[in-house]
């Protein structure tokens, strides 16, 4: 990026001749502290930025995208907005515009953690960044000014910063997908990131003369130092993103110059503070400092292999200096890692990405346990990793206070017994060496039973899932995990059976098994169980019955297609 690229806003250009507006002197702000210079650093569309650039399988950045936040549009990419999507649509309208509109829902946590490298970046360049929100930041103007030679100057170095720290996107072609293939429905010649800085008189007005350039023209934008209130003047009302903004348009009130001429006490007594805060920002008058973030620690390590490594007994063991540096580093601070995420890098590119968990907190052993089982429970290609490993990444997913996790003074008796005794074995069997039962979601007993590996949290969504057909408590305490098939006849030995209308033929009484033969007492049924009625190769209709002999136990069985079997006991 040349000098050329760089626009001084001057009141006396196009952008601003003839408003009206007086400039700093407006009515009402004299009040107000001297704004602070500011240089804003802004990503559009972040959302899309981060959903292209996160993921195995990320989409296609030249594909029309929008995310939506509680229905509506909150960022789209270049190709949907081509196709008439904008922000503040809601889902049916964007759809009706654009068919094909891929859909995705907005996610905090993704775009924090996508942003996170780009931070770290700019600190590299102008120490004092402030995150506003995922994709916009700031930082004050003067010292990466002085440092640069200039304002211009230090726009340039941070926008190339941060375009070199953006990750490059997965393209799925090179001409697009909609239309013709040889006509894009947008330009795809440039697939450089589209990173904008604006520098002014305050955060707001900053902010502001980012939005108002463009990518190719004026991706940098500087409003000189006390002509923040003519550069305002002309934008749109809405630029002050704030529940008035209805009201102002109401009364005809259309831009931000028309604000700051209106009377500052007028506002207040309507407002309160925030009257007085909205005249401030439209007469360019933004008192707010930039407040650095402090930096977090780095937690995470990384450990590259130069080879290529192909054994996992190898990687690991390259593994255990890192693992007991990463415990080492979250001491410091006094975290423990409750939740652990390994990345491994193939020398291709490729990689396998996983989450693990822990019944305690993790150790070093632990840590290079995760590896090594991440590296030998399935077969590399199931798992996307494909090529030897480069390099392994480490990275709490989850801490905790080290305080909450102290050993009791003399021990925590059995339970820290079992623990260690049940590590100890999974250490040597693997993951799956050691498994706990657990209760999960279905309509048969012997899907209930989950078992889970030591140390991993049982999935419990699909137990809230309505089941129709499912059981209701009491529960059988005996649950056959084979069947038992059974013959239920009636008084005349006949083989009982339910009917096309659900009804019995016969009333049962005699329960038959291979070892001996009960009377039926008491039964209650039958109940109906019908699955997948639209698949009729996994299609099940079956009915329950519950049954008691003359020795007073309970039995649970099921008739289907004529067969009868045992599903459990009462005991």
């Amino acid at each position: 990026m040349g000098a050329a690229d760089v626009r001084d806003t001057r009141a006396g250009s196009a952008e601003v001749r003839g408003t009206g507006v007086r400039g700093t002197g407006a009515r009402g702000t004299e009040g107000h502290a001297a704004p602070v210079r500011s240089l804003v650093v802004w990503v559009p569309d972040w959302p899309v930025v981060a959903l292209t650039r996160d993921g195995e399988s990320p989409p296609d950045p030249q594909e029309p995208i929008a995310v939506f936040d509680k229905g509506a549009v909150i960022a789209c990419s270049p190709a949907a907005r081509a196709e008439g999507v904008r922000r503040g649509q809601r889902r049916r309208d964007a759809q009706a515009r654009c068919p094909q509109l891929i859909v995705a829902e907005a996610d905090p946590v993704r775009d924090q953690r996508m942003f996170a490298p780009l931070i770290a970046r700019l600190e590299e360049h102008a120490p004092g960044v402030q995150l506003v929100r995922p994709g916009l930041c700031a930082v004050h103007a003067r010292g990466p000014a002085r440092y640069y030679g200039g304002e211009a100057a230090a726009a340039i170095v941070l926008r190339d910063a941060m375009v070199d720290a953006l990750p490059a996107p997965v393209l799925a072609s090179a001409a697009g997908s909609m239309g013709d293939p040889a006509v894009p429905a947008f330009d795809t010649t440039d697939l450089t990131p589209d990173v904008r800085v604006g520098i002014a008189d305050g955060p707001f007005s900053a902010e502001q003369a980012a939005r108002v350039g463009t990518r190719r023209e004026d991706p940098v934008r500087v409003v000189p130092a006390g002509e923040a209130a003519a550069f305002l003047a002309p934008l749109p009302v809405t630029a002050l993103d704030d529940d008035v903004v209805d009201l102002f348009a109401r009364l005809g009130i259309q831009t931000l110059g028309q604000v700051a001429e209106m009377d500052p006490q007028r506002l207040v007594e309507r407002f309160g503070p925030r009257g007085a805060r909205l005249h401030a920002l439209a007469a360019g008058q933004d008192s707010r400092p930039v407040s650095p973030r402090t930096p977090p620690p780095e937690l995470q390590r990384e450990v590259a292999f130069e080879p290529p490594l192909e054994l996992a007994d190898q990687v690991a063991f390259g593994m255990r200096r890192t693992a007991e540096e990463f415990i080492a580093g979250l001491g410091a601070v006094d975290l423990v890692c409750t939740e652990l995420r390994v990345v491994l890098i193939g020398d291709r590119g490729d990689h396998s990405d996983r989450v693990w968990l822990h019944p305690g907190t993790f150790d070093a052993p632990a840590v290079v346990d995760r590896v090594r089982w991440q590296l030998a429970e399935q077969p590399l290609v199931a798992r996307g990793l494909r090529s030897a490993v480069a390099r392994v990444r480490i990275e709490p997913e989850a801490v905790d206070a080290a305080s909450h996790h102290v050993r009791a003074l003399f021990g925590s008796g059995p339970e820290e017994r079992v623990h260690h005794a049940l590590s100890r074995v999974q250490a040597m069997l693997g993951h799956r060496g050691v498994l706990t039962p657990a209760i999960g979601g279905g309509r048969w007993l012997a899907e209930r039973q989950v078992l889970v590996p030591w140390g991993d949290r049982s999935v419990t969504s699909a137990r809230a899932r309505p089941w129709p057909g499912s059981l209701p408590d009491p529960l059988p305490s005996t649950v056959f995990a084979d069947p038992l098939p059974v013959a239920v006849v009636d008084a005349e030995g006949d083989m009982v059976a339910v009917d096309g209308r659900g009804e019995l033929t016969a009333p049962p009484a005699t329960l038959l098994s291979d070892d001996r033969s009960r009377r039926v007492e008491t039964w209650a049924g039958p109940w109906p169980v019908f699955e997948r009625g639209w698949d009729p190769t996994r299609a099940r209709r079956a009915h329950r019955f519950q049954m008691v002999d003359a020795a007073q136990t309970a039995w649970l069985l099921v008739c289907e297609e004529g067969v009868w079997h045992v599903e459990g006991r009462y005991d």
